[in-house]
């Protein structure tokens, strides 16, 4: 049986993060690591199914992890991205609310955003707004200027550059089936039979990660959660956008409202809705979704016109909670919880863990040291 340092499962632009972060602080001693992937490319999954936005850190509850690692990662994101060279654009966002019942949820907002040190987003009145975005049309905004756009798979790859530049390697189609946890190590059982012994192996394999956690053996069942499934549906706009901000509705219960957001070539889409399924490879746009989209935009874009939406793509969101549960924190399970040496295993990393993807990396080395 090969013998190897650390594993990482899952090439996602949070795995990719973990293991940058976990090879960089080894000894140069232990820099035998692999990232195991199932597919036969880095970052398919919902990596490669996301906006792409850099967010500000307004949304999450004060003192959750979301709150925290986005706001470290969105630092993180923009000093990387500008040293490596990856493309990105501090583009900022409008939070609109269309109607005065929605008011008390802007400046809710507003506070949640301070909270988190979040403490460049203002409050616009109508006007101001629509001095920015002529063709928005609310009641009031808030301004968020250090939301942004990143290119997601630029940034996996300069990920994967970095580690391999460490000494690590990043095997493609090699999806892993199962783990015993021994205490000489993780031995990690590939699909196809053979085997590995590690001494840290970090589960990073997104959506399917609880359904893997659920075959290691030596981790007791209590410590693997319910995975559900949120689609979100994108409709792209024909034709060039009126916007050059991202512009975002008041926020609802199961996700962040159907929002527009911009491509680094200027190309708008709308997106995400929530729509729970109950399987992680549902991923055909749900065409009959596309009146409510323009019944939705149009609340703070009156001017959309008929036949403007195109189908585009979906993502599925990896989450812990259901639909009638408030949104579970990132959960971020080392051996204090669990009790497994040199294991971590990251389970519900929606959204913002793009952002939030380099001080997960950081927070996973925390956790096993």
């Amino acid at each position: 049986m090969d013998k190897v340092d650390g594993v990482v499962i899952g090439a996602g632009v949070v795995g990719l993060a973990t293991a940058r972060a976990l090879i960089q602080a080894a000894p140069e001693t232990a820099r035998e690591w692999l990232v195991l992937e199932a597919a036969d490319a880095i970052g398919t999954g919902t990596s490669s199914r996301n906006s792409e936005v850099i967010h500000a850190g307004i949304y999450y509850p004060q003192g959750s992890l979301k709150a925290k690692l986005c706001v470290q990662g969105r630092d993180r994101l923009y000093a990387y991205a500008t040293e490596r060279g990856v493309s990105h654009q501090r583009c900022g966002k409008l939070i609109v609310a269309t109607h005065a019942d929605q008011l008390p949820a802007l400046d809710a907002l507003l506070q949640k955003a301070h909270a988190n040190g979040v403490t460049d987003v203002v409050m616009l009145s109508a006007e101001q707004a629509q001095v920015m975005e002529p063709s928005l049309s609310c009641v009031a905004a808030l301004h968020s200027p250090s939301t942004g756009i990143v290119d997601s798979h630029g940034l996996m790859l300069s990920l994967q550059g970095d580690f391999e530049n460490a000494g690590g390697i990043v095997a493609l189609n090699s999806p892993v089936a199962s783990a015993v946890c021994r205490d000489d190590g993780i031995v990690v059982r590939m699909a196809d039979g053979s085997e590995l012994l590690a001494q840290t192996v970090v589960n990073a394999a997104g959506l399917t990660a609880p359904w893997l956690a659920k075959h290691f053996e030596g981790l007791a069942a209590q410590h693997v959660p319910q995975a559900y499934f949120a689609k979100g549906n994108y409709f792209t706009l024909s034709g060039k956008s009126p916007f050059s901000h991202l512009i975002y509705p008041v926020p609802e219960a199961a996700g962040l409202g159907v929002h527009l957001t911009l491509d680094l070539g200027g190309q708008a889409k709308f997106g995400p809705d929530v729509q729970w399924v109950d399987r992680p490879d549902d991923l055909l746009v749900s065409a009959e979704h596309e009146q409510v989209f323009y019944n939705e935009v149009r609340k703070y874009w009156p001017a959309l016109g008929d036949g403007a939406l195109q189908a585009g793509y979906a993502g599925i969101r990896p989450k812990i909670s259901g639909p009638h549960e408030a949104a579970a924190d990132f959960c971020i399970q080392g051996p204090a919880v669990h009790g497994v040496k040199g294991l971590v295993n990251l389970f519900g990393i929606e959204s913002p863990g793009l952002t939030s993807a380099l001080a997960i990396g950081d927070a996973v080395v925390q956790a096993l040291q």
